[in-house]
């Protein structure tokens, strides 16, 4: 079962149409708010804002063709038609496009080249954690600007008004993703209806402004304008973030309700909006202190702040359960350390709140609100981690065309020469922003990215270590036998990452307690790079003779072991564990940083330090404390 809501056939097509139109409802709440606030700041801010240009004809046709086909190429057709395929049994984003290229392993692929996949992807994902942070804070701040437009008394308390706003969105999130879309959907229904319907009287202001989709007056923008078109570009881009947390939130919804929510209801509402402020700007130039705002009617902008609000709040939703879902990939794939994830939804395993992710995050986003203090002083920091984000998903997107998909070398690299083509001009047009705030989502994306190498790399070392003093476990099943004859009663599990060699702890038990139980079970726990293991495929109970037992269980990157729910599968498979008659031994290691080589000390000191903080084992894998041991090592890295 994909963590998808949607009843999908192995041809793709719905089985009913309720639940499609149900969970594109709940799509809409949930995947399309980030995109669909952009109206709120993007125009303005490629004529107003600290890199706009002047709003003449000619440049205000220029511009929104550009956002036209920009919508059109790098949302419609890269994410909605080609990246969407690229999904991992049913889950999207950076981590599980990823994984797929990994499972898929060529042998003539290297090592080193796996591990350059690996970086890239990581990186990539880091990335999202700070668009993540400030994709909140400037779209409630620009929201709740607009109370300025309706009296400037508003003023002084935009900044506690958006913090407010803000806190509450973050103690919802522990309802869950299925809640908040079912609340939110038509909400963000209506946002869209009523960016249709202000766009509609902005073009009947200056209907010649439709002209813009001919993709002519794009090369006409950047022939007369081509220095400053790339600064432009810049805040062209706006209208497209978005897009990656559209794909990380797919298995949430699944591929149908986001492709019928962005080609249903999104993409033509988007369009005429952005029409529509163009024909209020022909008309009127001096509008683009906020095109927004002005080009709804006087009576409305109480209404449409609070509606603003409203969908600025859904618009962070997108992001924030995307990197909740980006936060449980990395913790199966070994990029970070345990961290508590609850399952919101009995039905839908992609449905979590990461308690402790939520909680940073919204750290994070204050810290912007009270340090940018308006949503152009933001806008100058938002854009250049996605670009580089969507460059990741291009170059990763072409080896799954090539690996994944089996298509020729030229029409691989035909489609993803296009994409990369955009990204980069987006790339280069953010980067002009560095200075004014573009360093910041990726000094927080180095600080994320270092964690999770860092991580990596130190349970690496710590295998190498532990292996290297490993007994051979045939060796201590004699060793033992022979010497502690007799056996208590009861079961014991000792859990160990190593397929091989008997655990530390077993050792340590033996050695001090000089006890060994009738029943004894080594389990080693291991993640698969698929979302999901089909439960006959999760156990294998290996019998070694004298009672003991070898266990490994499989589970995908989108599921949390359960280790008692896994005992009792045993009995199935020759083995009987009496769960109120079970031990289970868990090994903690004391790491100590040495010059040993394998990392910088500083770096072996922040892997101690996530060591120690990290979620405890025994509630990770929901064993009671009760009947858990844990035994300690002092391991030098």
């Amino acid at each position: 079962m994909t963590p998808s809501p949607i009843s999908e056939s192995e041809n793709g097509s719905p089985r009913n149409r309720a639940p499609l139109a149900a969970t594109t409802l709940a799509a809409l709440g949930v995947v399309f708010g980030d995109i669909g606030t952009s109206p709120l700041y993007a125009m303005r801010e490629c004529f107003h804002g600290m890199h706009g240009i002047t709003p003449s004809p000619a440049n205000i046709i220029g511009v929104l063709s550009l956002i036209f086909w920009s919508l059109i190429i790098v949302i419609s057709i890269k994410y909605l038609v080609f990246v969407l395929r690229a999904d991992n049994k049913g889950e999207g984003g950076i981590l599980a496009l990823m994984a797929l290229i990994i499972q898929g392993e060529d042998k003539k692929r290297s090592k080193r080249m796996l591990a350059g996949i690996t970086m890239l992807g990581l990186f990539g994902a880091a990335l999202l954690y700070g668009d993540g942070m400030i994709t909140p804070a400037i779209s409630v701040l620009s929201a709740v600007e607009g109370l300025t437009f309706a009296t400037p008394l508003f003023e002084p308390y935009i900044l506690l008004i958006t913090v407010v706003i803000l806190l509450g969105l973050f103690s919802l999130q522990k309802r869950g993703t299925a809640h908040i879309g079912k609340a939110f959907g038509p909400i963000i229904l209506l946002w869209f209806l009523t960016l249709a319907l202000l766009g509609i009287k902005g073009i009947l202001l200056d209907p010649g402004v439709l002209i813009a989709v001919n993709p002519y007056y794009c090369f006409r923008f950047f022939y007369h304008n081509f220095v400053t078109s790339f600064v432009v570009l810049g805040s062209v881009f706006l209208v497209v973030t978005g897009g990656e947390a559209l794909y990380a939130d797919l298995g949430h919804f699944g591929r149908r309700s986001i492709r019928c929510g962005w080609f249903g209801v999104a993409l033509p509402s988007l369009t005429i909006h952005y029409f529509g402020q163009g024909g209020l700007l022909l008309v009127d130039p001096s509008a683009v202190a906020n095109p927004f705002y002005l080009l709804a009617p006087s009576w409305s902008v109480y209404p449409l702040v609070a509606l603003a609000t409203a969908a600025t709040v859904i618009a962070s939703q997108a992001v924030i359960t995307g990197a909740f879902s980006l936060s449980q990939q990395a913790v199966q794939l070994g990029f970070l350390p345990r961290i508590a994830v609850a399952h919101t939804s009995e039905r839908e395993i992609g449905q979590i709140y990461v308690p402790s992710v939520n909680w940073a995050m919204l750290a994070g986003t204050l810290v912007l609100v009270l340090s940018f203090r308006s949503s152009s002083q933001l806008a100058a920091a938002y854009g250049i981690a996605v670009t580089t984000t969507m460059i990741v998903t291009t170059l990763l997107t072409y080896i799954v065309m090539r690996s994944r998909w089996g298509w020729a070398r030229w029409q691989a690299l035909l489609l993803s020469s296009l994409f990369l083509a955009l990204d980069l001009a987006f790339f280069v047009a953010t980067s002009l922003k560095f200075f004014d705030g573009g360093w910041l989502p990726l000094l927080l994306a180095l600080a994320v990215f270092t964690i999770m190498v860092t991580w990596k790399r130190g349970r690496s070392i710590v295998s190498e270590r532990l292996t290297t003093v490993m007994l051979p476990l045939e060796q201590f099943m004699k060793e033992s036998l022979s010497s502690i004859p007799s056996r208590v009663p009861g079961t014991a599990v000792f859990m160990t990452a190593a397929p091989q060699g008997t655990p530390p702890a077993l050792i340590k038990n033996t050695q001090h307690n000089k006890v060994l139980h009738q029943t004894l079970a080594i389990l080693t726990i291991t993640t698969d790079t698929i979302p999901q293991v089909h439960g006959r495929d999760r156990l294998q109970v290996i019998s070694l003779g004298d009672g003991f037992y070898r266990l490994y269980a499989r589970y995908g990157f989108m599921e949390t072991p359960d280790v008692p729910k896994l005992l009792q599968q045993c009995s199935k498979r020759g083995l009987t564990i009496d769960l109120g008659a079970t031990t289970f031994f868990l090994g903690r290691e004391t790491l100590i940083a040495t010059n040993r080589p394998g990392m910088a000390i500083w770096r072996e000191k922040l892997f101690g330090f996530m060591a120690r903080n990290a979620y405890r084992a025994t509630d990770y894998f929901k064993i009671p404390s009760e009947y858990a041991i844990e035994i300690g090592t002092v391991l030098e890295i």
